[in-house]
């Protein structure tokens, strides 16, 4: 792609698709595109470059790779004897994926880990407290099997993870069969927080 070149038809349906699906992860239209453009594209592009392809202005655009950068999705690259700034996507989709997610948890999951760890060291001081506090710690106890299993794929190479990925229903199929084999116990039942005070004890 060269300086006032249009983007070809499959391009533009890709980077367009893009930034109507990115409000639905937290990202607003523009970024979207903007990292759709660079996801394709084969060499950096500079911000100029960017605006032109998609006719943004400057200032959008300056905006957009900001955001991107926060995200750590894109990478940034200088040239020698010139002076503007080069931005990239990752050319490893397994990293990509890894950065958006890790992103995501320390936004996301992790405030609500932390208000949920709150929560449950609090003093119930009435039933409705802590039925309450029971279904915190439920949600808690599964936001923290899902982390770990998260930083347990994190550390798998991407060729193996995406093996993994593969195996679902195969996966499945031999944990069905240890549970009948076991007898289904809910052998992991009570781990995590201690359960939450009962203020009605001595």
């Amino acid at each position: 792609m060269t300086k006032n070149t249009p983007l070809p038809p499959l391009n533009r349906q890709f980077v367009s698709h893009f930034g109507e699906m990115g409000s639905r992860w937290g990202i607003n239209r523009t970024v979207g595109q903007i990292y759709a453009l660079l996801y394709l594209s084969p060499r950096g592009l500079n911000a100029e470059e960017i605006a032109e392809t998609l006719e943004f202005s400057r200032s959008n655009v300056s905006m957009g790779l900001k955001e991107l950068q926060s995200w750590r999705l894109v990478n940034l690259r200088h040239h020698a004897g010139d002076r503007r700034e080069y931005f990239e996507a990752p050319q490893d989709v397994w990293e990509i994926f890894r950065r958006l997610a890790e992103e995501r948890r320390r936004r996301e999951i992790e405030p609500t880990q932390s208000m949920l760890r709150s929560a449950l060291l609090e003093d119930a001081s009435s039933d409705d407290e802590r039925y309450a506090q029971q279904r915190m710690q439920d949600m808690y106890e599964l936001i923290e099997k899902l982390m770990t299993w998260f930083d347990d794929v994190q550390r798998l190479k991407p060729e193996t993870a995406m093996q993994l990925m593969g195996m679902g229903a195969a996966v499945t199929k031999v944990l069905d069969f240890k549970d009948r084999l076991l007898g289904g116990g809910d052998k992991d039942k009570g781990k995590g927080l201690p359960p939450a005070k009962d203020s009605s004890e001595g």
